[in-house]
């Protein structure tokens, strides 16, 4: 099998969570910038296929659209950048395994977020304002896709951004188990595409399109924190609990477990030199 295992993934994940947490300021604002660019340049992907396409083909054009946002999650794993649902699963899981402080954690967290923000606020504005790729005749698109996003109750969004990061988190995940480029695109690609199809709630894609709707004058900037709050909160516990929480769980009672047999082995085995040599 040209992959890890669960228990290699999730040792591969942890390193790479204490790498991030290690991470010079310069170069989180830096790569967490570019991830939020990345992920708004998927999402105005997704506006500009699905937007122009006539509603009588029902369900096909989301279809569509939600096969090519992946591009921006790709981009940062494969090309370099700092994503905030990311690093709620890969800092997370090196939390649970007590080899990053939650101070730590919170710093990274709050630093990827807020750079995320410029990032996706940035194409949101010079690409979807100033240039007009999310006006025009894709003004409707944009709006309605917005407009659903603040619709949601507190808890509704909550929820949709725990089911969301589980998705994302588990791609993350797979992504470091494969061992080649076309692997990590592949197990990037589905569950992502998946998460656009359900309709769940992303933090950083919020950071893009609710500003998009902004722009427009149809919604503001209250509606903006009253969605991201819940959201951030809903992709936190997703990633951080149902990927990182409940794999660290699994498999580090898994290593537990070998290492006491291991102990005991090597412990019988010494003895039984001992005696032979005596």
């Amino acid at each position: 099998m040209n992959g890890c295992s669960p228990d290699e993934i999730l040792n591969v994940t942890v390193k790479k969570g204490i790498e991030k947490s290690q991470m010079s300021y310069k170069k989180i604002m830096i790569l967490a910038f570019l991830g939020g660019a990345f992920i708004a340049l998927g999402y105005l992907a997704y506006i500009r296929v699905a937007g122009n396409m006539p509603h009588e083909w029902g369900s096909l054009p989301h279809l569509i659209g939600a096969s090519v946002f992946p591009i921006g999650l790709i981009l940062i794993l494969l090309g370099g950048g700092e994503l905030i649902t990311g690093n709620m699963m890969v800092v997370g899981t090196a939390w649970f395994a007590r080899k990053v402080s939650f101070v730590n954690l919170a710093i990274n967290w709050l630093l990827v977020t807020f750079f995320n923000l410029l990032g996706a606020i940035f194409v949101a504005y010079l690409f979807g304002h100033v240039i007009g790729l999310t006006e025009g005749v894709f003004t409707e698109k944009t709006v309605m896709t917005a407009q659903a996003k603040v619709d949601a109750s507190f808890i509704q969004a909550f929820i949709s951004g725990i089911g969301c990061n589980w998705l994302v988190g588990i791609s993350v995940w797979l992504s470091f188990g494969a061992k080649d480029f076309a692997g990590k695109i592949l197990a990037i690609w589905f569950p992502v595409m998946i998460f656009v199809l359900i309709g769940f709630q992303h933090v950083v894609a919020n950071f893009f399109v609710i500003p998009a709707a902004i722009f427009l004058g149809k919604l503001t900037w209250i509606d903006f924190l009253f969605n991201v709050i819940p959201v951030w909160l809903g992709n936190a516990a997703g990633g951080a609990i149902l990927v990182g929480g409940l794999y660290s769980l699994a498999y580090y009672q898994k290593n537990d477990e070998e290492q006491r047999v291991s102990s005991t082995e090597e412990k019988f085995f010494h003895q039984a030199i001992s005696k032979r040599a005596n």
